[in-house]
């Protein structure tokens, strides 16, 4: 038995509106409430919510040390397309690929995502 209910993921960010417009674009999830310092997206099982810290730090790519803590893997259908995509609406797409199946990019506040083949999750 469950003990929680996941019902959002918040992330630490440089420009919490900038950042939920850019996830909304490409989760295409409604940015449901927004203010000074916060905003936050909508999906169909759960939110995604952004607070803007001044001293904000990018967590860096790629991260030897360890203190990127967490990243999104996202199914496409093209990853090349995709990726092309993200980029257009500012993300960035680094040097540093560790694999031929997907492709990792940061967000524009510097969060390491991962697109992956929709294909290999069955």
């Amino acid at each position: 038995m469950a003990i929680a209910t996941l019902k959002m993921l918040s992330l630490d960010s440089s420009d919490a509106s900038r950042d939920a417009k850019f996830w909304s674009a490409v989760l295409g999830w409604d940015v449901s409430a927004e203010g000074e310092g916060y905003a936050m997206l909508t999906g169909p099982d759960h939110a995604l919510g952004f607070g803007t810290l001044p001293d904000h730090e990018e967590p860096g790519w790629p991260n030897e040390h360890g203190t990127k803590q967490f990243h999104l893997d996202l199914a496409v259908d093209d990853l090349d397309a995709a990726a092309a995509q993200c980029v257009e609406l500012g993300a960035t797409l680094p040097d540093e690929q560790p694999g031929e199946t997907w492709r990792v990019l940061l967000d524009p506040s510097g969060h390491p995502f991962c697109l992956t083949k929709a294909e290999n999750w069955g």
